[in-house]
Order: C-alpha cells, then structure tokens, then sequence
C-alpha cells in the first residue's frame, strides 16, 4: 500500500473507532484499538519516507514479528499432526489394513516418522502402499500437484517402484498386485535398476504403439 491508501485506511479505522466508543459493549475492543494503532503507525513510517515509498505486509516488521512469534508453535502443531498419522498408519499396518486407507498429504512425513521410531529400519509395507498409491493416483494423488510435490519427499527406492508398476500395469493392466511383489523388491535392492527398467519399458511402449 502507498501512503494514500495508508491514509484511507486509518481514516477508516478512526471512523469505526469512533463508532464503537459510543457503544458500550464495543468501547474495549482491544483488536480495534490494536488495528487502529497499526494504521497509525503505517501511516508516521510513510509519512517519514520518500514520496512513492510503498509498505508491503510480506515484508513489514510487525507482520515478520508476528510470524517469527507464531513459527514454533506452527512447528509443534505440525510435529503433532505427524506424529498421530504414523500412529495411525502404524494400528493399520497391524490390523493389516493398509491397502484398503486412502492415502493424505503429508503421509511422506508420517513415513519418515514410522521409519524414525525403527531406528532407520526401512517400513517396506508403508513403501509399498505408498508407491502402489502413487501409480494409481489414490486420496490426494489424484491432484498432479500433489503427486508432483508428493514425489519430492519420497526415497528413490519408493519413486523406482512406483514407475516400475506403472510400466507393468501397462503391459499387463490386469496384474494382481501379488503378482507385482517382485517390483517392490526390486526397486528396494536396486532402484537404480528398477528405475532402468521402468524407463525402457515406458521406451519399448512408446516405440510400439
């Protein structure tokens, strides 16, 4: 905002302030008190600078502030959110459920979470519903942005599996996924090679139709 917009708004905020003095339920507003405070103080900072100056909230002090405040307990926030879905992922591994839950954003995360608690030890069946999901566009996969941003936060031997199925499924579209559970070892041995594969077969498609 320039320092005419600057102006209009505090004369707004003035105005409203007015308005609530004469109301007895609103005369200690403090969010319009604090409101009206910012638009004033917008106002001495352009006021001070040189003609065409403009604010920008993004970049402002007080909105930096109030970001830098609230960043730790979006952290912990997010922490927590995490920590429940690999909870939940972890009671339908057990129930042997896990093919049958739609999968969420940030479930690369609880992943990362579940494997954290092993000690680093690999949860295959999470890679493997997690690539399976990811070639047939389930729960969030469906969105190409999501898949794409997806896909950034996976393992190579997860993203080489997921490219090998869809490679398969294509040869042959009515493979059961029993059928496909050397895909899964072999991207986690060898996803470098399972990778490979995945790219002469989607060549050999390509150069056959």
């Amino acid at each position: 905002m320039d320092a005419v917009g600057v102006a209009a708004a505090l004369e707004d905020a003035r105005f409203d302030a007015r308005q609530d003095s004469r109301h007895e339920d609103l005369a200690d507003d403090v969010r319009g008190r604090a409101e009206l405070a910012e638009w004033e103080r917008l106002d001495q900072l352009l006021a001070a600078a040189p003609a065409g100056t403009v604010y920008d909230p993004d970049t402002g002090p007080v909105v930096q502030d109030e970001l830098a405040v609230e960043a730790p307990a979006a952290a912990v926030r997010e922490a927590q959110r995490i920590a429940a879905r690999a909870d939940e992922l972890q009671a339908l591994r057990e129930l042997h459920a896990l093919e049958q839950t739609e999968p969420r954003a940030g479930d690369e995360a609880a992943r990362d979470e579940l494997t954290r608690r092993a000690g680093g030890y690999v949860q295959a069946d999470v890679d493997a519903w997690l690539a399976r999901a990811l070639t047939a566009h389930r729960g969030h996969n469906r969105d190409p942005t999501a898949r794409e941003a997806a896909a950034g936060l996976l393992t190579p031997p997860v993203l080489a599996h997921a490219a090998l199925l869809a490679e398969l499924a294509r040869l042959v579209p009515g493979a059961d996924v029993d059928e496909l559970a050397f895909a899964a070892r072999l991207a986690a041995t060898e996803p470098e090679a399972a990778g490979d594969l995945a790219a002469f077969l989607a060549r050999a498609w390509a150069e056959g139709s």
